[in-house]
C-alpha cells in the first residue's frame, strides 16, 4: 500500500482524494499539506469526510513542512492538487519532493472527473481573472433565455467548518449569511444569486452534482483559478486573456484547459492592445486548432461616473486576481484612469494585519489594494486599511458590493463588467448543438 501526501489549498485535494483515495485499497493518505490560502493548516479534514479508512480524520499541514513530513510518515508519492501555478514553481516543488526521496504525481482528467446525468458546460480559463465568472453570467443567461433550467455549480472554496459544508445551496443573501461565507465567497456566489441562478459549492461534488441535477436541466461548472473541471462536459468553454499573453502556455493546469477545450473566448479586447490578442490567438491556433474561437469584450460600467473625476481615489480589485493571478491593475483601475481620477491611492503605508503581509508578498501591487477577506479577521483589516486611506472616493472592482459586509467611512461607487461577445454573437449557436 503506497503512503500518499496530497498537496491542496482546500479545493482540488479533497476531490481528488474524495473520487480516487478515499476507499482504494492500494493508498493510504497519510496528510493534506495547505497552500495559497491563510490559516487554513493545522486543522484536520473530519473522519466524517475522510471515510471508514480514516477514524482519526486526516491532518492538514502547511506546506513548507512537506519535506520533514516525507520522511516522517515514509511516504512514497505525493500529489500536487492545487491550480494557477507556474510551470518552474511546479517543478521547483517536484524538486523538493524527489529530493526527500517520493514520487511527485499529477493526476488528469480521467481519474478525476465525474459523469453527470445532465448536459454539463464547463467554463474555465488559462489564468484566475480571466472572466470565468462574466462568461458563467452570460451563459447562464443565454439558456435561461432559451427555456432551460440551470444550475451553476463553483470550484471549492471550504475556508470554514469543513462537515457543515459538504453540499452549500446558495439561492439568496441569507445563504450566505448562513454558511459565513468570505469575500472570495460571495465575490462568485452573489452575481449569480442576483441573476436568480441557484448556486452549488462544498467538498463532495458527487453528492453536490446528485442534488443540483434533481432541479436543473443543465450544470454550468464554474471553473476556480485555471483548475482542471470536475465533471466530464459536453462543452468546454476557456477563457483566455490577452493581458497576460504568452501565459497560457506557461501556467498550470491553464494550457491543459486551452488544448482540451471546444471554445476558446479571448477576452477583454477592448482594452487590450491589438498586439496582445493577436499572440494570444495565435497560441490558441497552435496549441488547439480545432478550437472554435470567439473574441469578447468586458465592458466596464460605473456607478455615478462624474464622481470620479479629479479625485483622490482608492481603487479596490478583487483578491486572487491581483495575488496568485499576478494581475498588477483590474477594471477598478481601468475606470479610475478613463474618467479622470486624479490620483490612484498607494494603500501600502495604510495597510493592517495580513493586508500588510498581503503586499509584502505580492510586491508588484502598488497603487490598488487586493480584497482580501478569507474569514472575518481580514475582512476587519480590510476595512481598517480603506478607512485609514486619505481617498476622497473608494472605487470598489470586486465582483460583490463591499458595502454590503464592511462599514466603509467614504464616498463609494463600484465598477462592473459583463461579456460582450465582438461581432455577430455565435455561443448560442454553439450551446445549442449541444442541447
Amino acid at each position: 500500500m503506497d503512503r500518499v501526501i496530497i498537496m491542496g489549498a482546500a479545493g482540488r485535494d479533497f476531490h481528488n482524494f474524495n473520487c480516487y483515495f478515499r476507499n482504494n485499497p492500494a493508498y493510504q493518505v497519510v496528510a493534506f499539506t495547505a497552500a495559497q490560502i491563510p490559516d487554513i493548516e493545522g486543522r484536520v479534514y473530519p473522519p466524517s469526510l475522510a471515510g471508514e479508512k480514516y477514524p482519526d480524520g486526516i491532518p492538514i499541514y502547511a506546506e513548507e513542512e512537506l519535506p520533514e513530513l516525507i520522511k516522517k510518515y515514509d511516504v512514497d508519492q505525493v500529489v500536487f492538487a492545487y491550480s494557477d501555478v507556474s510551470y518552474d514553481y511546479i517543478m521547483h516543488k517536484s524538486a523538493v519532493v524527489n529530493a526527500a526521496g517520493a514520487d511527485f504525481r499529477i493526476m488528469g482528467p480521467k481519474n478525476t472527473m465525474l459523469k453527470s446525468q445532465r448536459k454539463v458546460i464547463a467554463i474555465t480559463a488559462i489564468r484566475t481573472g480571466s472572466g470565468k465568472s462574466q462568461t458563467t453570467r452570460y451563459v447562464s443567461k443565454l439558456l435561461t433565455d432559451a427555456g432551460q433550467k440551470v444550475a451553476v455549480i463553483r470550484h471549492p472554496m471550504p475556508y470554514g467548518n469543513l462537515e457543515e459544508q459538504v453540499v452549500m445551496r446558495f439561492a439568496s443573501y441569507e445563504d450566505l449569511d448562513r454558511f459565513q461565507c468570505t469575500i472570495e465567497e460571495r465575490e462568485e456566489f452573489e452575481p449569480h444569486i442576483d441573476a436568480g441562478i441557484v448556486v452549488y459549492a462544498g467538498i463532495d461534488y458527487e453528492l453536490i452534482l446528485r442534488q443540483a441535477e434533481a432541479e436543473a436541466d443543465v450544470i454550468l461548472w464554474d471553473g476556480g483559478n485555471n483548475d482542471l473541471p470536475f465533471y466530464e462536459s459536453d462543452l468546454h468553454i476557456v477563457i483566455v486573456d490577452p493581458h497576460r499573453a504568452g501565459h497560457e502556455t506557461s501556467y498550470y493546469p491553464g494550457e491543459t484547459n486551452l488544448r482540451m477545450a471546444d471554445i476558446a473566448i479571448i477576452n477583454k479586447v477592448d482594452s487590450a492592445e491589438p498586439s496582445w490578442v493577436e499572440a494570444v490567438k495565435e497560441a490558441v491556433i497552435k496549441s488547439n486548432p480545432g478550437a472554435e474561437i470567439i473574441l469578447a469584450n468586458s465592458p466596464i460600467t460605473v456607478e455615478q461616473p462624474e464622481s470620479i473625476k479629479g479625485k483622490k481615489v482608492l481603487v479596490v480589485e478583487d483578491g486572487p486576481t491581483l495575488t496568485h493571478g499576478e494581475m498588477a491593475y483590474g477594471a477598478g483601475s481601468i475606470a479610475a484612469q478613463d474618467l479622470g481620477a486624479a490620483e490612484l491611492i498607494d494603500p501600502r503605508p495604510y495597510a493592517v494585519g495580513s493586508i500588510r503581509e498581503t503586499f509584502a508578498k505580492y510586491n508588484h501591487l502598488s497603487n490598488l489594494l487586493p480584497a482580501m477577506g478569507y474569514g472575518k479577521t481580514q475582512i476587519a483589516e480590510l476595512e481598517r486599511t480603506i478607512n485609514s486611506s486619505p481617498a476622497e472616493m473608494v472605487i470598489i472592482g470586486t465582483p460583490i458590493d463591499l458595502r454590503r459586509i464592511m462599514s466603509i467611512n467614504k464616498p463609494a461607487v463600484r465598477v462592473r463588467y459583463d461579456l460582450e461577445e465582438i461581432g455577430t454573437p455565435k455561443l448560442l449557436h454553439l450551446i445549442a448543438k449541444i442541447l
